[in-house]
């Protein structure tokens, strides 16, 4: 490489990494949908499990953590009170699963659009029977204008689609008659 290239490449080094950065997990806080109106209340208690999210890695793009979706969905089955309590373990009177089975990211664009699917299972503990099988699908979107580094834009981006389904996914279980 001669010393224009290895000059420019030089110069071109701070702009990669301010458009580039480092990847951040979505945070708890921020998949968990605030002020969300639910009609029916069940009078029962509820564990909650999740699967199929990832861990987001240093080379990675940003993921969801089992750990964080698990409690942002039981922090608003909490607040809205959708359930009487939220429990750990087997131990409710229904067990909620939640699997992402797809969260479809982009790799650049001025606009990101994410899309998350999951699977959700809201089974009777007494009888093991299961009451709600329902894939949710939901998208979140972030623009230049919210954030103009890109791993940030993604990272608005799948937090967005994540507080929509968490959403969905409970509006799902208020309509049901338990």
């Amino acid at each position: 490489m001669n010393a224009i290239g290895k000059t420019a490449l030089l110069a071109l080094l701070p702009l990669s990494i301010i458009l580039g950065g480092c990847s951040s997990p979505a945070e708890r806080a921020a998949i968990t949908p605030q002020g969300i109106a639910i009609a029916k209340h069940h009078p029962y208690s509820i564990g909650v499990q999740a699967s199929g999210g990832s861990e987001t890695g240093a080379m990675d793009t940003t993921n969801i953590a089992d750990a964080d979706l698990k409690a942002a969905i039981e922090d608003t089955i909490a607040t809205s009170k959708l359930f009487k309590t939220v429990v750990q373990g087997n131990n409710g009177d229904y067990q909620l699963s939640v699997r992402v089975t797809s969260l479809s990211k982009p790799i650049f664009g001025t606009t990101f659009t994410v899309d998350m699917e999951t699977a959700w299972s809201l089974t009777r503990m007494s009888d093991r029977l299961s009451v709600m099988r329902k894939s949710v699908k939901s998208t979140g979107t972030a623009t230049m204008g919210e954030a103009f580094v890109a791993v940030t834009r993604l990272r608005l981006a799948v937090e967005a689609a994540a507080r929509d389904n968490i959403a969905q996914g409970l509006q799902a279980m208020a309509g049901l008659d338990l």
